[in-house]
């Protein structure tokens, strides 16, 4: 027992962990005093790196958090509904045309409407891009597993030849358009100031609305919708049996996951300052697959780790010149780092599916464990 009752009071015993007595201690996000700490240190640690990186350095860490927030849609819709989805790329391709179309060109080359403020164009490529979702999600109420994978897949293809063909508002392919001015009230965000420079106000940005976005994500999962979408996950005749309306948590999974995925579009290449329809390829939806699968399906914090796994990737391949003479850093000549990092997204999907299915989360968690029960580990 934790606790020893007597004399009217309640007294903890020392060196035993607290027990849950409630619901609310259950589903607390942080229930221990080591998360709560853990979380503590990382956010001061997350604080703390633009005093300590090159800005080369955060323009990638930026990145990399809007990765995560298009990783986490897609961990929603797959990892936790079970619905796999290869169409990832179209939603984002959806969300970054939405926000650039609104917040316009300075050249007027293609369509805008001028409004640069990120609190209209960011919700509202969330939104259009939702509204695609539920478009698609009827498909997920008939189809399931490597149907609805072709299906989703189609959706790239698609995407491609009409954001190609659409030059009055794409650019057209091989030309582009300029991305979604990052504006607050007329005052530009991404511009150096007493703030700091260009990629330290971009690196906060970024990471504010990433917290954000995880912590949305972790309470719609602790919710009674996220329990629909582990139920279906886990076996869909069963979830209908017992009363969870299919049709309804497929289409939010789907209309949620692809708003997280406008919402990435969105910001993906206000970092860059262009794109063009050859961005939203079939790699970027392998890419986003391989972000859930490594970093861990079906967990928020798996999701996350795995987006910045990915995107660092290329930065430590580039960096294997260095240690391997015969790799080329040019892609006209064999072999290159460009050829080595493609091959390890391949590798690494390979790898984690058979040795690690769950992942940099598997992994963490049997770290944790480990520490948990030693010196009596085995």
């Amino acid at each position: 027992m934790s606790y020893v009752v007597g004399a009217g009071r309640c007294t903890r015993l020392r060196g035993r962990p607290d027990l849950h007595t409630s619901y609310a201690q259950e589903l607390s996000l942080f229930d221990t005093p080591a998360k709560r700490a853990a979380m503590a240190v990382l956010l001061v640690a997350a604080l703390l790196m633009p005093f300590l990186l090159t800005d080369e350095v955060l323009q990638l860490l930026a990145l990399g958090c809007v990765a995560a927030i298009g990783a986490i849609g897609l961990g929603l819709v797959t990892g936790y509904a079970g619905q796999v989805s290869l169409g990832h790329a179209f939603f984002l391709a959806v969300g970054a045309y939405t926000a650039a179309a609104i917040s316009g060109d300075p050249d007027g080359r293609v369509i805008g409407f001028g409004v640069t403020n990120i609190l209209v164009w960011l919700p509202a490529a969330g939104l259009v891009a939702g509204l695609a979702g539920v478009l698609v999600a009827p498909l997920a109420t008939r189809l399931r597993g490597l149907y609805l994978a072709i299906v989703t897949l189609g959706l790239v293809f698609i995407g491609q030849h009409v954001f190609s063909e659409w030059s009055a508002l794409t650019g057209g392919a091989g030309v582009g358009r300029p991305a979604a001015t990052l504006e607050f009230f007329g005052q530009p965000i991404a511009a150096t100031g007493p703030l700091g420079t260009r990629d330290q106000k971009l690196y906060w940005l970024m990471l504010l609305l990433l917290l954000g976005f995880a912590l949305a994500a972790a309470n719609l999962a602790r919710s009674k919708v996220g329990r629909a979408f582990t139920a279906i996950r886990d076996r869909d005749i069963a979830a209908g049996v017992i009363g969870v309306n299919l049709a309804r948590y497929k289409t939010i999974a789907f209309a949620v996951s692809s708003a997280y995925a406008g919402c990435a579009g969105a910001l993906l290449y206000t970092i860059t300052g262009f794109f063009d329809p050859g961005s939203f390829s079939l790699l970027l939806s392998v890419q986003y697959i391989a972000m859930v699968l490594i970093g861990g399906a079906g967990t928020i914090s798996g999701a996350i780790a795995g987006a910045f796994f990915i995107t660092l990737l290329p930065r430590f391949t580039r960096e294997l010149q260095a240690w391997v003479p015969f790799l080329s850093a040019q892609p006209n000549e064999v072999p290159n780092v460009f050829q080595v990092e493609t091959i390890l997204y391949g590798v690494l999907l390979v790898v984690f599916l058979i040795f690690e299915p769950r992942g940099l989360f598997g992994i963490w968690v049997r770290v944790r464990n480990y520490w948990k029960t030693w010196p009596f580990s085995y």
